[in-house]
Order: structure tokens, then sequence, then C-alpha cells
């Protein structure tokens, strides 16, 4: 198994590695620096909420929920920093906390009531949309020059030495995961219950924890995310901020080696998965490709790959 993970990830680097080159080729700009810190940027805030998307998927379930709870969690942050002048330190606990209880609720949910996780995520989606809309008044919530929070905007927004500050953080963030994921008895019960949870359960694991605990970290992970998003983009639309973005977790969960069947999994192929898919956008836009076809490739890239995952069970 682990030697089926390292060809993966390495397949997916060469993968990588090879589109890089064409499109660089296709269009030099993609070299410039301007270009790859905004890449950078993108990798770090769409990898760290694919990380979360990954470990809910590596047990077997799937969170629809995301992309609206990025949209609730940018209109709560830019209320209460904006509006209510909260100090950023409790504004940002604040927005940890109500996304580790709603990941909580979708947790429990799931294992006490036995709810589907595509049924309960998908309400999720509907319910934290809504949400955003109703307390924002269906009006963009805005974060631009404002006293108070000058030192998290330049924590969410800077860079250190040329390196974007959101693509260090995801890097830190993998490392973390990598070790919790592979090396820790708490990874190999998560791996566990993809497999065969009802084997894991009678075996003595608490597997409802454990199940509960992954969608925790996809809220977390989807918390830091949105924060991240909200001020690149500087402005929250509750209606269409991080619209789709939960698809763009699971194409990159899937991508990197991820099994939607449960079980299967590698932090560092999610990182090279996100990666694959930013670099397949910026391909679309240095060539004028019409941004209508960016569903098109990510549903491509989802179907691709469960494809090679079938084939490769087969094989």
């Amino acid at each position: 198994m682990k030697q089926l993970f390292l060809k993966r990830e390495a397949g997916i680097f060469i993968l990588l590695a090879v589109l890089c080159t064409v499109v660089a080729i296709l269009n030099p700009h993609f070299l410039k620096p301007q270009n790859l810190q905004n890449e950078g940027r993108l990798i770090g805030m769409f990898g760290i909420f694919s990380i979360g998307a990954g470990i809910v998927i590596i047990t077997g379930g799937i969170d629809l929920s995301t992309g609206s709870l990025m949209a609730l969690l940018g209109v709560q942050l830019a209320i209460i920093l904006v509006e209510k002048h909260w100090p950023w330190p409790v504004a940002i606990l604040t927005v940890l906390i109500t996304a580790g209880l709603l990941g909580l609720a979708q947790g429990v949910l799931i294992t006490r009531l036995k709810l589907q996780p595509f049924i309960v995520t998908l309400c999720g989606l509907l319910i934290y949309r809504g949400t955003a809309q109703t307390i924002a008044h269906d009006e963009t919530k805005g974060l631009g020059v404002n006293t108070g929070f000058e030192l998290l905007q330049k924590l969410t927004t800077g860079e250190v030495c040329g390196v974007p500050n959101q693509f260090i953080l995801l890097v830190i963030i993998a490392i973390i995961m990598w070790v919790v994921l592979h090396r820790s008895v708490y990874g190999r019960y998560l791996f566990a219950i993809g497999q065969n949870e009802a084997a894991t359960r009678y075996s003595g694991i608490g597997t409802r924890g454990i199940i509960v605990s992954a969608y925790v970290l996809s809220g977390l992970f989807g918390a830091i995310s949105g924060i991240l998003f909200a001020f690149y983009s500087v402005s929250i639309s509750p209606a269409s901020h991080a619209q789709f973005y939960e698809l763009y977790g699971i194409a990159a969960a899937v991508l990197g080696g991820c099994s939607l069947a449960g079980g299967e999994g590698s932090i560092i192929g999610i990182v090279l998965g996100t990666a694959l898919l930013q670099v397949l956008q910026n391909l679309v836009i240095l060539l004028n490709i019409p941004s209508s076809l960016n569903f098109a490739v990510m549903g491509g890239v989802i179907l691709i790959g469960v494809i090679a995952d079938q084939l490769l069970k087969k094989k």
C-alpha cells in the first residue's frame, strides 16, 4: 500500500512538472514572479481546506458544505471586525469556534443518527449559504482599510522573502497533518475506518468520535481558508463567495489519490493535486480559454481520478 501511494505521488508530481513546462512554453508569463506568487497564494488557500476534505474522504465520508461555510464565516468575520470592532484575535477565535461547532454538529448527525454524509453536508451547504445571506441582508461585506486589524491583514496577505504567507501556512499545516495522518495511531484509525468501519468498531476502536473529529478538522481547515480568502478578495458576497469551492477540494483530494470509497489517501498527494488543479486553472486564464470551461476541467479531473482509482484497484 505504501509503495502504491509513492507511485501515485510520483506520477502526480511528474504530471505537474510536465504541465508547468507546457504552460511556460505556451505562455512565458507563467514564470513571471508576480504570477508565481499569485499561484502560491491560491495553492495555499485551496490546499488548506482540501486537506480537510481529504481527511473526511479517507474515512469514507464527504463534505459538500465547505464553500458555503467559508461564505458564512467570511460574513461573520467582516461583521465582527468592521461593524462591531472586536479585537482581531477574538474575531479569529470566534470564527474557528463557529467552524468547529458546525463540523461537530455534522459529525454527530452522521454518527449518532446514521444519516448519510452526502445528505447532511448538502443540507449544510444550503443552510450556511442561506444564513450568510440572511445575516448580511444579502449585501456584500467588505474588509477594506480599517484600523485595528492591520497586523491580521499583513499576516493573511503578506509574504516572506517573496513566498506568500498563504503558501507558508499550507506547508506548515501539511507537515503537521502528514505526521498526524501517516505517523500516528489516530491516522491509522482514520484509514481503518475508511476501509471497514464495522470491523474497526468491533475491534474496540471508538469510530464515532474519530469520524466526528474528521468533520471538525474539515470545518477548522475551511475556517482557516475562509479567513485567508476573505482578506484575499477584500469583499464577501454571501450569495457567491467561495461558491463550489467544496468541489475543488474534493477534486484535489481525488486527484491526489484519495479514494471516494475511503481508506486511501495521502497529504502529499492532496497538496500536489491542489497544485495541479491551480496550474490547470492558470492555463485556462493565460491561454484566454473561456472561464466557463473551469467547471468542465474540474469535472473531468474528478472523473479521471475515479476511473484511475478503479483501474488501480482491479490491477
